[in-house]
């Protein structure tokens, strides 16, 4: 029964790497894979398991951008350690609007959006912006294709779209580059500005469930979280590798597509087959 729990975890794991960095909802996901792969754990081991395991993305974050986002790092110039502390202050004014909103609306947006109508909504509306944002700035240049050129007012404006995530089937991912790319930010530089906010973000979400939970695990209980975050942390490697390669030369309407194709079978599930 043991082993069948750790399996569980890492098919889990395999999910949030893929899902957490492209811009196609995890909570979708996560949502499906409850249906299918069922933790037989308590419920509220299970809700703090499915946040807390973000730690493991975030460490993958850390790990490819260690070197661009350390201020302190001897190899940098002093204006480099100068551009990157500004790259964390444009990062600390964009998490402000989700990390209070959050905060305080937790637990009522657990309670309110957390099903699978809103979630299949949301992938479905997405899916489409994405594909028209997409086709109407498809000869527009970007402004901002470095950090450098991101000012703090942009900076703020992509910190706003991601409040939308705050309801579940937004994306975090999703809704932060497509705010990025309406205020005039290249897909490189809207994905990694995305990658950088999640830090802090996720960071205090996961503290936020591990409180609420308590730090009293049982063997087991480490084990399936501990399984979860490693494999996520691997897959999320994998995964932001895979999505900064490609969107240097393609757009974002595959996932666009992807959305939608997503959201109808969501709704379809549990409309026809629960």
């Amino acid at each position: 029964m043991e082993f069948i729990e750790i399996i569980k975890a890492i098919i889990l794991g395999v999910i949030e790497g893929i899902t957490e960095w492209l811009p196609i909802s995890s909570t979708g996901h996560m949502i499906l894979a409850d249906e299918f792969i069922k933790l037989n754990m308590s419920d509220a081991f299970k809700e703090m398991f499915l946040v807390v395991i973000q730690l493991g993305a975030i460490l993958a974050v850390v790990l490819l951008y260690f070197h661009k986002l350390n201020p302190f790092s001897p190899k940098k110039s002093a204006k480099e350690k100068k551009d990157t502390i500004w790259i964390w202050l444009k990062v600390a004014i964009g998490v402000v609007p989700a990390a209070i909103l959050g905060f305080l609306f937790d637990d009522w947006l657990d309670a309110h959006f957390y099903n699978y109508v809103t979630v299949s909504i949301m992938l479905v509306i997405y899916g489409i912006l994405f594909i028209f944002i997409e086709n109407r700035n498809k000869y527009k240049a970007s402004k901002v294709n470095s950090f450098s050129n991101l000012s703090y007012k942009t900076a703020f404006g992509i910190g706003m779209f991601q409040v939308l995530s705050l309801i579940p089937g937004t994306s975090r991912s999703g809704a932060t580059i497509l705010g990025a790319i309406l205020m005039g930010t290249s897909r490189p530089v809207a994905a990694e500005y995305s990658f950088f906010m999640a830090i802090p973000v996720m960071l205090g979400a996961s503290a936020l469930k591990l409180i609420k939970f308590g730090f009293d695990f049982t063997g087991l209980e480490g084990a399936i979280l501990l399984v979860g975050m490693v494999v996520a942390f691997v897959v999320s490697i994998l995964s932001i590798k895979f999505l900064m390669r490609y969107i240097r030369n393609n757009d974002f309407k595959v996932f666009g597509w992807y959305r939608i194709v997503l959201g109808v079978l969501v709704l379809a599930y549990f409309l026809i087959v629960k």
